[in-house]
């Protein structure tokens, strides 16, 4: 089993930035692709971005492309969450699935991650 933590979340006036952590744990695969996902109050749980196992393939969703950067390093994704939006208020998910050798490029769907923490929170004022 592989067990994620997420943390960093919090409370930006707009404009501003977070950074996101997910720690892995447990018997974590030698080869696993991240992702991160959102889910904002009344609406579906959207992907944000990914990273591939090997980190060469990396993608946003086009709502963050230019603001936010997915990286890993070690047990450890994040998402650095920068000149942040009204829509970008949400609980943010980190997941995290197996990969075979050849599958070095990111999934943008929920159901292909099969481990997810809990969730943190990023809130944005005006």
């Amino acid at each position: 089993q592989v067990h994620l933590i997420e943390s960093g979340g919090g409370l930006v006036q707009a404009g501003g930035s977070l950074r996101l952590s997910c720690v892995a744990s447990g018997r974590t695969p030698s080869r696993y692709a991240v992702a991160w996902f959102r889910q904002a109050p009344g609406k579906e749980r959207e992907f944000v971005a990914g990273i591939s196992w090997s980190g060469k393939s990396i993608d946003y969703a086009d709502s963050v492309k230019g603001r936010f950067s997915i990286s890993r390093n070690g047990n450890t994704a994040y998402l650095q969450a920068s000149s942040l939006k009204l829509e970008d208020v949400a609980v943010y998910y980190c997941a995290a699935a197996e990969r075979d050798y050849s599958s070095d490029y990111v999934v943008n769907f929920d159901f292909g991650y099969d481990y997810w923490g809990q969730g943190t929170q990023i809130t944005v004022s005006s």
